[in-house]
């Protein structure tokens, strides 16, 4: 089921007095979700992907815009009238009924022709428990189980009614980190056999990037970047996304542009050529850095981590935001723990400079970088 949302704004009325303006929880959200694929919606507490969940499940009524499911016209339609499958942050399970029972239940509440037989309803919701694999689960009670097994209920609960749409809000914030691996594979096992639509709300930029087809980042209400995972990882839109995206995360250092040359502190890192002069942040990810005793950046070190396939480079630079300096590099390069510096070059496709005012990215091409470092490396060798 494709999902479309046009122009969807959501306005709440401001309660501080001092601040009487409308709060815009979404701003003009326009996003085409294809036919069963799975979207994360990302981004920081507050950034209105679950008043965005809400808005597509009915819960909550948009200020302006409209929403469709496919050719249908949802907008005004009640939450139970959409087709869609809700699974809460918080399982949101009847304490007092069976597994069997909590799946069973939005089918009790079929009227009509789609009204099914005790025996047909009892039929779909082993189904769904096997989908999930709880079905060896159905006569204990939610208090008798672990949070994952809750959780896998609560997907089961979603997906027995056969949704147009599945919508997860949160479903993995409460539980231990390796059941939040387990779990998320599981979702996307499920989704890739269901094929249904399915838009998940996530905090954590990990659990989105390894599970989803696509990935929508947000901001204050506003859409900051949709694309592939990789794709929003490797060319971020501003310098809002780049620090969001990535663990560790990015390194920003405050520089310039000067002279056709890009600066850290006093640094000339990479070229510039045909860029204004202005003043930028350069972000750098971990995995940016190329150890180089020739290299133009130089960096105090302050330690050196050996973590098995990789090594983890751990300096500082009075450009940097951060106290720390983060690289990431083969753990087959060996680092002179006790020397007082670092010097590294700089990958030009981990490396992304941004405007300093306004955050937005600056595109430097890289084609222009390489011939320039390549023209440079020839000139020094005809002096030597």
């Amino acid at each position: 089921m494709k999902v479309v949302l046009d122009h969807l704004t959501k306005r709440f009325p401001s309660r501080n007095k001092k601040q009487p303006e409308d709060v815009i929880a979404v701003n003009d959200f326009c996003f085409e979700i294809p036919d069963g694929k799975l979207i994360g919606l990302l981004g920081p507490s507050g950034c209105g992907k679950s008043t965005t969940l809400n808005l597509i499940s009915g819960l909550e009524a948009p200020t302006s815009g409209k929403i469709w499911f496919g050719d249908d016209d949802v907008t005004d339609l009640p939450p139970e009238n959409r087709g869609v499958g809700l699974v809460f942050q918080n399982y949101a399970l009847y304490p007092h009924m069976t597994v069997r029972q909590n799946i069973m239940f939005p089918l009790e509440n079929f009227k009509g022709a789609a009204k099914l037989s005790k025996p047909e309803m009892e039929k779909r919701a082993l189904e769904a428990a096997k989908l999930v694999q709880i079905d060896g689960l159905m006569d204990r009670k939610p208090g008798e189980m672990s949070g994952g097994q809750q959780q896998r209920v609560a997907i089961a609960r979603a997906l027995v009614k056969m949704p147009r749409v599945l919508l997860l809000d949160e479903p993995l914030s409460n539980l231990d980190a390796r059941l939040r691996l387990q779990t998320r594979e599981e979702i996307r096992r499920i989704q890739q056999e269901t094929g249904i639509t399915t838009i998940f709300v996530t905090h954590d930029q990990e659990e989105a990037m390894s599970i989803t087809d696509m990935i929508v980042v947000m901001e204050a209400g506003v859409v900051q970047q949709i694309g592939h995972p990789q794709d929003v990882y490797d060319d971020p839109v501003n310098l809002f996304v780049a620090k969001f995206l990535g663990t560790p995360a990015i390194n920003v250092f405050t520089g310039k542009i000067e002279g056709g040359k890009l600066f850290i502190g006093d640094d000339a890192v990479l070229p510039a050529e045909g860029q204004p002069d202005r003043e930028v942040f350069v972000g750098v990810r971990p995995e940016g850095f190329i150890p180089d005793e020739n290299g133009p950046l130089c960096c105090a070190l302050r330690g050196v981590e050996v973590m098995g396939r990789d090594t983890s480079i751990i300096a500082s630079d009075p450009s940097c935001q951060s106290d720390t300096v983060r690289a990431i590099i083969s753990s087959e390069i060996r680092i002179d723990r006790n020397a007082p510096e670092v010097r590294f070059s700089l990958k030009p496709y981990k490396t992304h400079v941004f405007d300093a005012a306004s955050g937005e990215r600056i595109y430097i091409s890289e084609d222009e970088i390489r011939r320039s470092l390549d023209a440079q490396a020839a000139a020094e060798g005809e002096e030597a």
